[in-house]
């Protein structure tokens, strides 16, 4: 057989979208994938989460319809239509994945692909084992969810986020342990299917890698639907009790008894049975080690996506996969993580990018603050969204924007063009002097740049500020 010009090892957001890139560069490859085809974001994260997180805001939004002359009789939710309507989705978008890998001449091998020797892949399915030859090879394994040990699983009352989301009908109460993002975004969304829940995080504060301001308007959200947070707090056992599990946390003398557990404490790579130590692949706690170029310590071996452990996220996958293509055709390119965008989809949906108040202030950076509130757009009036707010930081010496955060309506799309200003390279004037569509939510990103300055219009004036000198609570 003809070496493939590029082996993928992984069917995920990086895996595919890599095939279909060095497809497009007239490259022969090859894809390897023993599940289903688009991953753990397509079947057990991102998608079906988004799916079920559209049907808890329309849910949420009901409360409000009254505000709007809206007045609705016989209402009726039926969780289990929303559980069909996600697995829907999820199929509609795998069958078109399979379509784009069908039509770039991809050619898929089903079955668990490992390494065995230079330029060699091995394929295992069922008791049948095969080898293809490849001059280039990408793993894109991803990663699963992490269980620490003592906590025991069984897939019924004690779930993982691959189980709950396969689950037909949400529990009457959930116990979800790990206040990341995972477990934020389904804590809010199992609410309001109706699931009493308690969220519980062993760290003083909840989602530690956003801005407190955002956290904070969350935080009162989930009082607001009967989300019960407690910080600061670990599990230390879970027991079986007939169908459901009772629950000892520190510090509590009273156990927590509970329909289900869902442990949300993270992900560890998927490097099991690929064959590394033998081949010479190096991995650094857990991971697989690569360079910026996406090269691990094996000649002509890349790795990309979750499997390498430096950002979880399904668009750095894609972003680490477009360059380790380029480098395996003969290029030259570099993974770049300055500019990558964060988002929550909680309520209120957070968007967070470049650097935080907090690194800033860690970091002894001289910097300036803008911000501006939803409170005080007019199409967020118009659209009853009024709760959170933008702020971006810029540079004092120059006004070269350095990071920003949004959390409310649509922040997750708002903050793209912060992230967008900060790849160009604009100033908080440049982008504060950039026409705006009006009456739009992007408003609010022009707002806080011009607040930088203290030029904002439409709040009320001040002078121009920075960092320096201000606690963390004024600057908040």
């Amino acid at each position: 057989m003809t070496p493939f010009d590029i082996a993928i090892i992984g069917a995920g957001p990086g895996g595919y979208a890599a095939a279909i890139r060095g497809a497009r560069k007239g490259a022969r490859v090859c894809l390897v994938e023993e599940d289903r085809i688009g991953g753990t974001c397509l079947h057990r994260g991102c998608i079906p989460v988004k799916a079920l997180y559209g049907t808890a805001r329309r849910l949420a939004g009901m409360k409000h319809l009254a505000e709007h002359g809206i007045h609705v009789g016989d209402f009726r939710f039926d969780a289990r239509a929303a559980l069909r309507r996600k697995d829907i989705v999820v199929s509609g978008l795998e069958k078109g994945v399979e379509g784009l890998l069908k039509s770039h001449g991809v050619e898929l091998f089903r079955g668990q692909g490992g390494l065995e020797g230079p330029g060699r892949v091995r394929i295992r399915r069922d008791s049948v084992t095969g080898h293809i030859q490849a001059r280039s090879i990408i793993i894109a394994t991803g990663a699963r969810p992490f269980i620490p040990r003592a906590l025991s699983l069984d897939g019924e009352t004690v779930l993982t986020s691959d189980d709950f989301l396969a689950l037909e009908t949400f529990p009457e109460s959930l116990l979800i342990i790990g206040g990341g993002y995972i477990g934020c975004e389904l804590a809010g969304i199992a609410s309001l299917f109706g699931s009493r829940v308690t969220l519980v995080e062993q760290l003083p504060e909840l989602l530690s890698g956003i801005d407190r301001p955002a956290v904070r308007e969350m935080e009162k959200s989930f009082r607001e639907i009967g989300v019960e947070v407690l910080k600061g707090t670990a599990v230390e056992s879970l027991q079986e009790i007939g169908p459901g599990v009772r629950a000892k946390l520190a510090g509590r003398d009273k156990a927590l008894e509970v329909d289900k557990v869902l442990i949300a404490v993270g992900r560890r790579p998927n490097t099991f049975g690929l064959g590394l130590d033998e081949a010479g692949v190096a991995l650094k706690r857990g991971a697989i080690q690569v360079d910026t170029r996406m090269r691990t310590t094996l000649e002509n071996v890349y790795a990309i996506g979750d499997v390498t452990d430096i950002l979880q996220l399904a668009h750095v996958a894609d972003h680490q996969g477009e360059v380790a293509v380029e480098n395996a055709l003969g290029g030259n390119a570099e993974a770049n993580y300055h500019i990558v965008p964060t988002t929550v989809f909680t309520f209120p949906e957070i968007g967070q990018v470049g650097l935080s108040e907090r690194e800033c202030r860690e970091s002894k950076l001289d910097y300036q603050l803008g911000s501006f509130t939803y409170q005080a757009s007019g199409k967020a009036q118009c659209d009853g969204e009024t709760k959170g707010a933008a702020r971006l930081l810029a540079a004092k010496e120059d006004g070269r924007l350095l990071g920003g955060l949004v959390y409310g309506a649509e922040a997750s799309a708002l903050v793209a063009e912060v992230a967008t200003a900060m790849k160009a390279g604009m100033t908080a004037p440049d982008l504060a002097h950039l026409i705006h569509a009006h009456p739009t939510l992007n408003e609010i990103i022009r707002e806080a740049a011009a607040d930088v300055s203290g030029a904002a219009v439409h709040k009320a004036g001040r002078r121009s500020r920075s960092a320096a000198g201000l606690s963390g609570d004024e600057m908040e």
